[in-house]
């Protein structure tokens, strides 16, 4: 059975689904009641100007007020009156100021009136005679209002297509709000509840310390306690906005290089190319080793562990570059914007946050850029984060 929301949802598409219906329906069958309207009109029209004709021949009637009332009343509705004989045109509301060719325009117009509506024959009996005395053709187009009326149905649809897009986005926005939200309280409950083991760990490593285990040993663990502290400042940071400090960029990179270097896999290739002078930038250390590090993990997991990863840094005009490769499987060139996508990976395993995570804290956090520089399959994948100097 359907869940109460999505029954809800199926009845508001429905509900728009047979308003929309009536008013197309309510406004072809007006359009079709104007047109009709508008045929008579003309019909009347025609009629009048047969008994104006057979009147200007019979000099001994005269033209009543009712015929001259009835040629008159079209204002709205252009027309051609084509002469049977000679090819002389009469027309009224069509405006012909800015036209060169009076006639080839004239024509161009019945050939427009001939597919809107269907021409009307003038004629009248000869009364001494008996014979039927053709007067000639009318063509008739649409008038304003049946023309804006039979666009009408078409902004309708346009407005009500927008208002679902709007609709739509909307709720995805709300949606992506308030799963930005969970993943926020998720990330400060972490750090939140990483705190405690951690401050036990910094008690049990003095106590290593005065039981005179090798030093060695107690400075690898306060490296990995370090490397705690600084994960749980990462995620206590999450959905709020970090404070940016000017820092050597280079500096901060070789920290993160070093300690990546030394935790990874000897079978992965290490190397790093970075100016000699400081490139001064304003960041925030943790979030940035944290995007640096993703970068790498991911281009050692596109290697499947074994391959040459390159960081270098570079300094362009106002800007800092910095240059993550790998040797890795590369990514299709229609996937350089999707790998920034929440979700989005080609592992068998993860999440697909981390790319996403690392363009979020670039380009919201430092008013940066991220992207895949170049990729080629099975050769590799080189990252670019671009930062503005502060100096």
């Amino acid at each position: 059975m359907l869940n109460r929301t999505a029954l809800t949802r199926c009845i508001f598409i429905l509900a728009s689904v047979l308003i929309i219906s009536a008013i197309l329906w309510n406004t072809y069958s007006f359009f079709n009641q104007l047109k009709d309207n508008e045929r008579s009109k003309m019909e009347l029209w025609a009629s009048a100007q047969s008994e104006f004709e057979q009147t200007v021949l019979d000099s001994d009637e005269g033209i009543s007020d009712m015929v001259l009332q009835v040629l008159r009343s079209n204002t709205t509705t252009p027309m051609i009156l084509k002469g049977s004989e000679f090819d002389t045109y009469q027309d009224r509301n069509i405006d012909k100021s800015k036209v060169s060719d009076t006639t080839a325009y004239l024509e161009s117009l019945i050939e427009r009136f001939e597919s809107e509506n269907r021409p009307i024959q003038l004629s009248y009996v000869d009364p001494a005679t008996e014979e039927t005395i053709q007067i000639g053709t009318l063509y008739y187009g649409n008038s304003a209002l049946l023309n804006k009326l039979k666009y009408y149905p078409i902004a309708l649809i346009l407005i009500i297509v927008l208002f679902f897009i709007a609709i739509y986005f909307f709720y995805r926005t709300s949606r992506s709000a308030e799963q930005n939200k969970l993943w926020a309280g998720m990330a400060k409950e972490t750090a939140h509840q990483i705190g405690t083991p951690l401050s036990s760990l910094v008690g049990w490593t003095e106590i290593l310390r005065s039981e005179q285990i090798k030093a060695e040993y107690i400075a690898e663990i306060e490296k990995d306690i370090d490397r705690l502290r600084t994960i749980t400042d990462r995620f206590s940071k999450v959905g709020s906005k970090p404070a940016l400090e000017t820092h050597d960029l280079v500096e901060v990179t070789q920290r993160s290089y070093d300690y990546l270097k030394s935790r990874s896999s000897k079978l992965i290739d290490f190397s790093i190319e970075v100016p000699d002078q400081p490139i001064e930038v304003a960041l925030n250390p943790q979030l940035y080793s944290w995007t640096i590090e993703n970068l790498v993990k991911n281009g050692i997991d596109a290697m499947k562990g074994k391959g040459s990863i390159h960081l270098s840094i570079s300094r362009q005009g106002n800007h800092a570059h910095v240059h993550v490769s790998d040797t890795g499987s590369g990514i299709a060139k229609r996937d350089f914007k999707r790998v920034f996508s929440p979700g989005f990976t080609t592992k068998t395993r993860g999440w697909g946050l981390g790319l996403s995570l690392a363009r979020r804290i670039v380009e919201e956090y430092h008013g940066g850029r991220i992207r895949v520089l170049k990729s080629t399959r099975d050769k590799g994948t080189t990252m670019e984060v671009i930062l503005k100097l502060t100096s």
